[in-house]
């Protein structure tokens, strides 16, 4: 096939994928505008703020940005901490915590941070939306069932439900029922929209069969009204606390959109762009934030039916967003009449591939991380989305600074005749060196662990048992070190220089040997005393020097 041909053939494709897609994102963007407590149209102006921004200035090829489940989430907690005021005050405050989240994404752009990625591991990002995904659930149930929503959190609101079970509307939830039954049997069809037909098909319902006379609600009229653009007007007390609040949002928004974006690159071999994205994110939620919208972000579910859909290139999300228009232009009237049971299942839908227990089975099956997944996930349902995160990331933080803080000190020796030197403990043909002592810190050396493993290496050198003439510490591990490091190598060096012995610390980077030829000057110039190297080289010719460097007695 020829370039042109195989052009126009993507082209197309991206034309269908657009139209595919767009079946997905405007029932998403209403039913995740709901989860925020927010009206419709915050999430429809969300949708074209992302899908144009970041078609026009983002990378990734298949990245669908528009408000995602989790940031609905945790704007509607971020909101709830904030002081109560007019219907017209908290959307500004709304419009200013997006249009924040979306400064300091800029800001990350001009610093150059795009690769400082992972934010938050793995695992508390992965048990944070296994239990965000609990919590979104059961807050849709009061519309499902038509009951008036317990106040409180979730301890209080599974109680406060089934204390109403008397008041539940039967046909709400079988509403519900039937739409989320076809929901996930359409599922295994990408390319039909099936949540647009689905919501189609709900707007049937709620024009024919009267359903708020029988206590099914409808979404309501929606008003998409394009005014002029905003900064909100707010005092700097609130602009303090909001930015507090942005940051903590602009970490889950770039956690799941990076790990979504890098997922698919990975998956096709496409180039990664960190910065770019940040800007084209950063970009996106400051329009967002000034058309008083939801923010935004690269959402997996979105972003994965995008690729399915058969989308080559970012005309894909663009071509969505014209359809959106177009539909809202027309239809806009009729999705007023979508039952909330039916909007409460597109959102159960769209979350519910985060409640698979086989993302969370290798923390359990290797043994690593189990406190962090299940931290993450109690957190957010005994203590909130924010808070919750919070929590998990605090614990993640604290395990980190407890394993780095442990001494961890190997003795090394000679494997066989080969250059290598390797842990005695772990190979039983290597053998130690007569009258040498080998020492490798397995742990990079900073301010937290710096006395306690280099009194750990005192302690091995005074309980070498036999001649000892050379010490040798292989500091490979630590790439730079601070002045609490730097100073407890001086101390160690002083006192192997005082007990007569040879001392060659090995495999230096350059920023930590530049740093230990200024602080230990005086003894590098000493003349007549026990020899100290400083080697960037390997352990064994660390051996050779010291070697040639201390004389034989």
């Amino acid at each position: 096939m020829s370039a042109p041909a195989a052009t126009q053939t993507n082209r197309w494709q991206d034309v269908s994928a657009g139209l595919s897609i767009a079946g997905l994102l405007l029932p998403e963007a209403v039913a995740y505008a709901s989860i925020g407590n927010l009206a419709p149209q915050a999430g429809i102006l969300a949708l074209f703020a992302g899908l144009l921004c970041y078609g026009v200035l983002g990378t990734s090829r298949f990245a669908i940005v528009s408000a995602t489940s989790s940031s609905a989430a945790v704007l509607a907690a971020a909101m709830a901490s904030l002081a109560g005021g007019t219907a017209g005050h908290r959307l500004m405050l709304m419009a200013g915590l997006v249009i924040l989240t979306g400064g300091f994404f800029l800001l990350a752009w001009v610093a150059r941070l795009g690769s400082v990625t992972q934010f938050i591991a793995k695992p508390v990002l992965r048990g944070f939306s296994f239990g965000l995904a609990i919590v979104i659930i059961v807050k849709q149930l009061p519309g499902v069932l038509g009951v008036q929503p317990p106040q409180g959190d979730m301890l209080h609101l599974v109680p406060g439900l089934l204390a109403r079970a008397g008041q539940w509307n039967g046909r709400g939830a079988a509403l519900c029922g039937a739409a989320l039954l076809l929901l996930f049997l359409l599922r295994g069809r990408q390319r039909w929209p099936a949540g647009l037909i689905v919501i189609a098909l709900g707007m049937a319902a709620g024009q024919w069969l009267d359903l708020p006379g029988h206590g099914v609600a409808l979404v309501g009229a929606i008003d998409i009204s394009l005014a002029m653009p905003v900064l909100p007007r707010l005092t700097q007390e609130e602009w303090t606390r909001l930015a507090e609040l942005a940051f903590a949002l602009a970490l889950i928004l770039y956690a799941e959109s990076y790990g979504a974006i890098r997922s698919f690159a990975l998956k096709h071999g496409d180039p990664v762009a960190p910065e770019r994205d940040l800007l084209a994110l950063g970009a996106a939620n400051v329009v967002a934030g000034l058309l008083q919208a939801m923010p935004v972000g690269a959402g997996y579910s979105a972003t994965s039916a995008n690729e399915a859909a058969g989308a080559t290139s970012r005309l894909a999300g663009l071509v969505a967003a014209a359809v959106v228009g177009l539909i809202v232009l027309t239809l806009l009237p009729l999705v007023a009449l979508t039952p909330v049971p039916v909007l409460a299942a597109v959102v159960i839908h769209a979350v519910s591939h985060t409640l698979n227990p086989v993302a969370l089975r290798p923390y359990f099956a290797w043994r690593r991380d189990r406190l962090l997944v299940l931290a993450a996930i109690a957190g957010v349902l005994l203590f909130g989305v924010l808070d919750g995160l919070l929590v998990a990331i605090a614990i993640s933080l604290l395990l980190m600074l407890r394993r780095l803080s442990r001494p961890g000190m190997s003795v090394l020796g000679r494997l066989g005749d080969s250059h290598d030197y390797v842990k005695l403990a772990l190979h039983r043909d290597a053998r130690a060196q007569p009258a040498l002592l080998i020492l490798r810190l397995d742990e990079p050396l900073f301010f937290v662990n710096a006395e306690r493993s280099l009194h750990l290496a005192r302690a091995l050198v005074e309980e070498r048992s036999g001649p000892l003439r050379q010490v040798i510490l292989s500091l490979e591990e630590s790439p730079d070190l601070d002045g609490s490091s730097v100073e407890a190598l001086r101390d160690f060096a002083a006192f192997v220089r005082g007990r007569g012995l040879g001392l060659a610390l090995a495999r230096l980077k350059e920023p930590a040997c530049t740093v230990l030829q200024l602080a230990l000057q005086d003894m590098l110039a000493a003349e007549g005393g026990p020899a100290l190297l400083l080697s960037e080289l390997s352990v064994a010719e660390a051996v050779r020097l010291l070697a040639a460097a201390t004389p034989e007695k």
